[in-house]
């Protein structure tokens, strides 16, 4: 059976389908989560805001993982945070001033999170405010989000349109995953006002074909059945990732790697 395996592309296709003729429609927020910690959310949205921009779509990244940031060591710029999420959220300095560009893709930005600071210090009224303005300059705004239902994570999916969920193919992630989709269904501001539920998709990370012959580990089908979301990207195994992660790079840029295809 074919699978989706771009999970960049599915994501504008919901950017076009949301808009309408003549009218420029509001940035998408995309909470990339899981139950479990460890399965490559960063290293998701590193290469999938990449690859957003790599299409031409104004990109925002916000690392909500207060106190222990990691995405601005993913894209390289980690020498290059001056201020950060909460700064802005307190009102120490102007978004604009947070914000870091990349500098291989001028649509590429990153609102990094603080190393100083705890969960606790985000606010749902800071946050709010912080996306209602990224949506007026961003097609899309990806909140890496920590793994669990703790401060960072809740506030991460609450305002989102969309959702990936990264799950490995073993038993215990798909376990984590299922108890995310649940609250991310109920819990959501979508859900609070009753509005059109949050789009969850769900993303195999860490994907090897040969030990799923072997049965150890689960197929695609299994997972989908499991999970009962559509499977939006395949990821497979590569020992790459943790090479471009230590450079700074985001695996989607290492041409010619099955992870970066992917």
């Amino acid at each position: 059976m074919t699978r989706p395996r771009v999970s960049a592309a599915s994501l504008t296709a919901v950017r076009h389908a949301s808009s309408t003729a003549g009218d420029k429609p509001a940035g998408r927020v995309v909470v990339i989560t899981s139950g479990k910690g460890g399965v490559g959310k960063t290293t998701v949205t590193a290469s999938m805001g990449y690859g957003l921009a790599m299409r031409g779509f104004r990109t925002c990244l916000i690392d909500f993982d207060i106190g222990l940031r990691n995405l601005d060591l993913h894209l390289g710029c980690e020498r290059r945070v001056i201020f950060d999420f909460i700064h802005v959220i307190e009102k120490n300095c102007r978004l604009n001033q947070a914000l870091i560009k990349d500098k291989r893709l001028e649509r590429l930005s990153l609102l990094a999170a603080s190393q100083t600071r705890d969960k606790e210090a985000l606010t749902e009224d800071g946050v709010e405010e912080v996306l209602d303005e990224l949506k007026t300059q961003f097609d899309f705004i990806l909140c890496d989000s920590p793994a669990g239902i703790e401060s960072g994570a809740r506030h991460a999916m609450y305002f989102a349109d969309d959702a990936i969920l990264v799950t490995n193919p073993e038993i215990s992630s798909c376990r984590d995953s299922d108890k995310m989709i649940g609250f991310i269904a109920s819990k959501s501001l979508r859900a609070k006002e009753d509005r059109e539920p949050v789009k969850q998709r769900l993303l195999i990370n860490r994907y090897d074909a040969n030990r799923v012959k072997s049965d150890d580990c689960l197929s695609v089908d299994d997972i989908e059945e499991m999970l009962g979301l559509p499977v939006c990207g395949v990821i497979p195994e590569s020992a790459h990732v943790l090479t471009s992660s230590n450079m700074g790079q985001p695996v989607i840029t290492a041409e010619g790697e099955k992870a970066a295809v992917a």
